[in-house]
């Protein structure tokens, strides 16, 4: 390889290893595997050049496959990859210009990032091909490998702000200038995780993204239309910034009260609404959850499933100064949905109750009642009663007409109440099982 190539490999190291504030980009499985490869690629090259016996040409082979595999398990090109990685990185620029103006950024950080964005530029124009031809020539190959092939950005994103983005740096002479325009992005979707993610769970002490949330609809949902519309407007006075409620969702079972707090992702999650669930076990952790969610530009749902809890229940005080709130102030970008099919969330028995006879604390039913009103403590409370015939065949009907079944509606009833009478009784739950079976099985008898 010549001269002019070298130094195209030194530049290249030179910038990534410049990089101050978006250090975090090349972090990851892709980036790295870049960076080795770029190393092989100048290892090779001083070494030819001083006519050193000892080329580790299959190394080299070896960090291109590396590379492409990597690049290929994201489906995107080098350049897309790069983009995306700017978008959700989390680090002092991206963190602090969600809640300040650019103008009221220290100077040294803005004219970090406007160096970090042109080292990243030089890297954006490394394409496939040219990195396939210099493995050729470093490898001494007879033909070059596959090049990865440049996708368009259009399917690296599906948000319209993202792909505004993505013409922008594709277009610029210099990165620098994008800097009005990356700053208003992420004040509108924030940053790391929650840019990444519309659904997440509290998992092993830290927030985990789920990449294939349940695509749980609200059209699908009928039969408790009252609930709907109040959860609904409660979730837009959320994404409004005003003054949302937290809400007890509670009920029989197979209601559809879970899927209703899902379904909310499917209708908000474009208006940056993010869905966090906690399990009961993990209650503890909530006011820590909360913390990290202050000031961040997403409003959040934390929904905690099948809520109940036993006598001296640490997360009973923890769920309890979430909804009552302490001395730290309630961020105005979180609310906490929870369901449960016992309207007394604290489980009583009848020997918790005081005896005259007993030598029991003066204030004895002040804790107990203390503990049967715990429920009062959500600002909103949403009943699902149990399903009578003509709703769970409202629901049937629903959905088969979504499903678009060729049945005539009094063959459906007919089965709808058979399958109710031989499963699970009357319910949304049921209603969904057995429209997902039926369908099946028209499908397969057609």
């Amino acid at each position: 390889m010549d001269t002019q190539t070298n130094s195209s490999f030194e530049f290249l190291q030179l910038q990534a290893a410049s990089l101050l504030i978006y250090q975090s980009v090349l972090t990851d499985e892709v980036g790295q595997a870049f960076l080795n490869l770029l190393r092989s690629l100048r290892q090779i090259d001083l070494l030819q050049s001083l006519r050193h016996s000892e080329v580790d040409e299959l190394g080299c082979v070896r960090a291109y496959g590396n590379y492409f595999k990597a690049i290929a398990s994201q489906n995107q090109s080098w350049q897309g990859y790069l983009i995306s990685r700017i978008l959700i990185d989390e680090n002092p620029f991206s963190r602090q210009v969600q809640n300040t103006n650019l103008a009221d950024l220290p100077p040294s950080l803005i004219a970090a990032v406007q160096q970090d964005l042109q080292a990243l530029q030089s890297l954006y124009q490394c394409s496939g091909i040219q990195l396939s031809q210099w493995v050729q020539a470093a490898a001494k190959l007879n033909l070059p490998p596959v090049a990865w092939s440049e996708i368009t950005t259009k399917t690296t994103t599906e948000k319209a702000s993202d792909r505004t983005i993505y013409y922008k740096l594709s277009h610029l002479d210099n990165w620098a200038d994008i800097l009005p325009d990356l700053a208003a992005y992420y004040r509108q979707h924030g940053t790391g995780i929650f840019a990444k993610y519309q659904a997440l769970r509290w998992q092993s002490g830290q927030l985990i993204g789920i990449p294939y949330a349940d695509p749980v609809q609200l059209q699908q949902l009928v039969g408790y239309e009252y609930q709907r519309d109040t959860l609904k407007k409660n979730t837009e006075f959320l994404l409004a910034g005003y003054p949302a409620l937290h809400v007890l969702l509670y009920g029989s079972r197979g209601s559809g009260k879970s899927s209703l707090v899902k379904g909310l992702l499917d209708e908000y999650g474009d208006r940056n609404l993010r869905l966090i669930e906690v399990a009961k076990s993990d209650l503890v952790a909530l006011p820590t959850i909360v913390e990290q969610l202050r000031g961040v530009p997403q409003k959040f749902i934390i929904f905690v499933d099948d809520l109940s809890f036993e006598e001296d229940d640490d997360a009973f005080k923890a769920l309890k100064v979430v909804l009552e709130g302490n001395i730290t102030a309630r961020p105005q970008n979180v609310v906490v949905y929870a369901t449960s099919n016992r309207r007394h969330l604290v489980r009583e028995m009848f020997g918790d109750r005081p005896r005259p006879s007993q030598n029991e604390e003066v204030g004895v039913w002040d804790t107990v009642q203390e503990k049967l009103s715990f429920s009062d403590r959500f600002g909103l409370t949403l009943t699902f009663e149990p399903a009578n015939q003509g709703t769970y065949l409202h629901i049937v009907r629903h959905l088969a007409a979504l499903a678009e079944l060729n049945i005539s509606q009094t063959d459906l009833d007919y089965r709808a109440l058979q399958w109710a009478t031989r499963h699970n009784g009357r319910s949304g739950r049921t209603a969904r099982q057995f429209i997902d079976f039926l369908q099946a099985d028209l499908n397969l008898g057609s």
